[in-house]
């Protein structure tokens, strides 16, 4: 059987680090990228191949968000007493194509997403980025993740069914056994909430929840199984906690000290700071339907100026920055908000392109597959219809998706 290559020429090229001279051509053959260089594409080898002309364009690695809810689109709000159980999953189809259309090719779902939805995705049978999962959110009771609320109802938000068990534990040998559920359901990566949050009612972001030696009871059975753990992380000492105990990724990273700092640079740890979040929030509220409650609003506006502050500090000290959104939090598909936020903390553009491609592949199974232009990495790119040199560009980027591809298809031919 013969494998189709195709021939992106002449483009703008940003490999996964930096953007390369130019003219380049990218090949793919079948799901793979087979060359990359000037005049690639004119190697015999490829004489058969389709060409795209990409005079004036920009191609860029396919893009990877580290931190969405698929089967999410309103959590914290009234909605979710009244909808039927089973409508987010028929929503997350909707959320799930609206993410690759954002040049979403890859993304971690840090919460709701079943080993189903991953299998969908991967067979074809809906469209979306190739799925990481954490399954469910591993929480204390009263924890970020307990969805009880003050009424003594229990919100169905990421509400337990057999392909996502309850994730909350309490004790050293809860939380083995609730970890080792979560690898069992399909896990590939282990979701922590190591502080409380902004959208639970009960808690407070600066607040450590888990003990370090629960923490590290999870981490070792995560590692144990080739996988590692995110932390839902906010306050100082919950995120010193988490790092200390080995905890791979920090989520949101609201209220960073000088310690936890230095922590993420001795760890080699990752922050994904999702910007967007609390400033969905905030937008939602404005409208005055968002269902959320007075005190979750209130929270959002306490921590959206020393959240931008935090990351710009962690920024200028190198901190390792990954992208990821939180959409459901948010709209889903619109993703590369959360770009120009990372530029408005004093990131530059590569740093910012880095920052969702070839930084946040490294934590995407398997490694050195998804992330970066480069010969045996997946074929995943994002056209732009422009050339794309500066920061500022940034802030419309979304505008300028002309095709996404993903292992080596386009996903919405005209």
């Amino acid at each position: 059987m013969t494998v189709s290559s195709t021939v992106f020429q002449n483009a703008h090229v940003f490999d996964g680090e930096r953007f390369l001279p130019e003219p380049t051509d990218i090949v793919f053959t079948g799901p793979t990228v087979a060359a990359v260089g000037p005049q690639a594409g004119s190697d015999p080898a490829f004489a058969n191949a389709s060409v795209i002309d990409c005079t004036g364009k920009t191609v860029l690695p396919g893009l990877i968000d580290l931190h969405i809810h698929s089967t999410t689109s309103n959590p914290g709000s009234l909605q979710a007493f009244t909808e039927p159980f089973s409508l987010q999953f028929y929503e997350s189809v909707r959320n799930l194509e609206a993410t690759l259309r954002a040049g979403i090719t890859s993304a971690r779902d840090a919460g709701g997403a079943d080993l189903g939805t991953k299998l969908a995705v991967d067979s074809g049978l809906i469209k979306g980025p190739r799925l990481r999962l954490a399954i469910s959110i591993m929480s204390q009771t009263g924890g970020h993740a307990d969805f009880w609320q003050p009424s003594g109802a229990e919100s169905p938000t990421m509400g337990s069914h057999p392909g996502r068990p309850s994730g909350i534990a309490d004790g050293v040998e809860e939380v083995r056994k609730v970890t080792r559920r979560m690898l069992r359901a399909g896990a590939d990566q282990i979701k922590i909430c190591s502080t409380g949050g902004v959208l639970s009612p009960t808690d407070d972001p600066r607040h450590s929840q888990f003990t370090e030696t629960e923490i590290r009871v999870i981490v070792e059975e995560a590692e144990a199984q080739g996988k590692y753990v995110m932390a839902h992380a906010q306050g100082a000492a919950g995120i010193k906690n988490a790092l200390r105990m080995g905890v791979r990724t920090i989520e949101h990273g609201i209220y960073l000290d000088d310690e936890a700092i230095a922590l993420f640079l001795e760890k080699n740890a990752y922050l994904v700071p999702t910007l967007a979040a609390p400033e969905a929030v905030i937008r939602k509220a404005a409208t005055g339907q968002s269902g959320l409650s007075p005190l979750v609003i209130a929270k959002a506006h306490q921590v959206i100026d020393i959240h931008r502050e935090s990351i710009r500090r962690a920024v200028t000290a190198g901190v390792r920055i990954a992208m990821g959104t939180d959409s459901g939090v948010g709209v889903h598909g619109e993703n590369l908000q959360e770009l120009a936020l990372l530029a408005g903390v004093g990131m530059t553009l590569e740093q910012v392109l880095a920052a969702t491609t070839s930084v946040a592949g490294e934590l995407i199974t398997p490694l050195g597959s998804v992330g970066r232009l480069a010969p045996s990495y997946v074929a995943d790119a994002v056209i732009l219809n422009a050339r794309l040199d500066s920061v500022e560009q940034l802030a419309t980027l979304p505008t300028m998706i002309d095709q996404v591809w993903k292992d080596g298809r386009n996903q919405f031919p005209v």
